[in-house]
């Protein structure tokens, strides 16, 4: 059999320059120590039902920097205060960008959203009117008659519910859905001043389903986030489902856009203020960076988005606070003893009152240290090639920083695992973003753009359950066997909704 030697020579060539590519490569690129990953799938089993637990059981292991290869997508994972610190300190407009799911792609949501939207002209423009809405403390005091009238009806609804079904101990109410009308009836109030869960409201039950079943696919994992050539197929249907139930959200924001128009095209005005909805109608740019006016498509976007940030986040906190406030009974009465301090029992409680409590804004910042709403915030996306704490990590690389994490982080933490609010009294320590153990709203310019407001709700909220009512655990449980067992989605909800026995308060 002849052989000819120029093919030979070719192919030692070959192989030699790919050795030295493959070598080189290899030198060049350090990346941060990763858990053993199987082929084509990668590190994908590793996230199992619970992502932020099994990232964070890597942490003694790997250190406060992990890689993973998540299908065909690079990831790295940021696990310590120090490592957050880092981040977004040095690297914050580098990681700027977001890795939108799949889902967040149907009717082109992505293309106006401000969470998951790439960082450019029109998101900077769209971040200075929300913050100017929603961070401003002059805004935010303005609304607060708002949120007044929100927990008021809350409490009367309640009240109602107690008298009507005359709750046994074995059945309870369920606060979570209680807590969620709450959050929900909030933003329809600020956004457009409308009380969509009033028994007249015609389109509001249907829009509170349909946003419903938006945080539902949202919060659903879906293979094509991590294979991106199955996004054509869309085998889990995942991004179908959400176009349709977004689509009935939007066709019903639509409406409610065009009853605002012809509104303010006759001079009519029923609104001692604008709300947030005329400010999106109002908004005017300069044209030079980002749009002139927010198309109609995008207003219902963004609208839409206000009630997905705004309603399961907070409510989930506050049912998280009281279940913690139950199974630590000296917690719970000295929040009540700060209650009688400030307010008594003979005049309603005020959202000023809250400044007065150091105890109950402790409980807050221990809750969501222990248990924030999204335990790895929203992905970032590397915008370009960077080098971070001396690991070489490539373009377009996702990002999760596990806030859920860095609040059981030893080295920040004393007793991390422990319930224990008094740890924040006298302390300087906030979640504002500048200090890095605590960062459930994350930090620098993607930053939550509704913390003011959740702020306020957070704590108004809680507050007044406490005030009006005495609390007990229903269905037989005591505070050694309430099941404090999370359920992953859009952000972490308590397995088991929380049943509670109440008693209204007396002198």
């Amino acid at each position: 059999m002849e052989y000819c030697p120029t093919s030979l020579l070719w192919l030692g060539l070959l192989l030699t320059a790919l050795l030295v590519f493959l070598l080189s490569r290899r030198k060049r690129t350090n990346l941060p120590p990763q858990p053993p990953a199987w082929p084509m799938i990668g590190n994908i089993l590793n996230l199992g039902t619970m992502p932020h637990q099994n990232l964070h059981s890597f942490q003694a292991e790997h250190g406060p920097v992990t890689w993973l290869k998540l299908g065909s997508v690079n990831t790295m994972v940021i696990q310590s205060a120090q490592a957050a610190a880092e981040f977004f300190k040095g690297h914050d407009l580098t990681f700027a960008d977001r890795k939108c799911p799949h889902a967040l792609t149907a009717l082109e949501y992505d293309q106006g959203s401000l969470a998951v939207g790439c960082y450019g002209g029109y998101w900077r423009a769209l971040r200075r009117l929300c913050s100017a809405e929603l961070l401003m403390n002059k805004r935010v005091n303005e609304t607060a008659h708002l949120r007044q009238k929100c927990v008021d009806s809350m409490i009367m609804h309640i009240e109602e519910e107690m008298a009507v079904k005359q709750v046994t101990a074995e059945q309870g109410i369920n606060l979570s859905h209680i807590l969620f009308l709450l959050s929900f009836n909030v933003v329809g109030n600020l956004v457009l001043s409308r009380d969509l869960l009033d028994p007249k409201s015609k389109d509001g039950p249907e829009f509170f389903n349909a946003t419903n079943r938006f945080m539902e696919w949202a919060g659903k994992p879906n293979v094509a986030d991590f294979l991106p050539w199955l996004k054509w197929w869309d085998p889990q249907r995942i991004k179908a489902s959400m176009a349709k139930d977004m689509g009935r959200a939007m066709k019903i924001i639509e409406g409610f856009v065009k009853e605002r128009l012809e509104e303010r095209k006759l001079g009519g005005k029923i609104r001692a203020t604008n709300d947030f909805l005329d400010a999106l109608l109002d908004y005017e740019g300069d044209g030079k960076e980002g749009p002139r006016k927010f198309s109609l498509q995008n207003v219902n976007i963004i609208v839409l988005e206000m009630f997905m940030a705004g309603s399961e986040t907070t409510s989930n906190t506050m049912e998280w606070a009281l279940a913690e406030l139950l199974r630590q009974p000296e917690s719970m009465k000295r929040a009540k003893d700060e209650l009688d301090q400030v307010v008594g029992l003979n005049r309603k409680l005020e959202e000023s009152d809250t400044e007065k409590m150091p105890f109950l804004q402790a409980v807050v910042k221990e809750t969501l240290r222990l248990h924030p709403s999204l335990p790895l915030l929203i992905p970032r996306n590397a915008r370009k090639e960077t080098n971070f704490m001396g690991y070489d990590i490539p373009k377009d690389t996702q990002v999760f920083v596990n806030a859920w994490s860095i609040g059981r982080d030893p080295d920040a933490w004393e007793e991390p695992l422990a319930f224990k609010p008094e740890r924040f009294l006298g302390s300087n320590i906030d979640f504002k973003g500048q200090n890095f153990e605590l960062i459930p709203f994350g930090s620098g310019r993607r930053m939550c753009v509704g913390l003011a407001l959740a702020h306020r709700v957070l704590h108004l909220g809680l507050a007044t359950l406490l005030h009006c009512f005495d609390w007990e655990l229903g269905g037989g449980l005591t505070p050694a066997t309430l099941d404090m067992r999370e359920r992953a989605g859009l952000s972490v909800r308590k397995l088991h909704p929380l049943k509670v026995l109440l008693k209204k308060r007396s002198v």
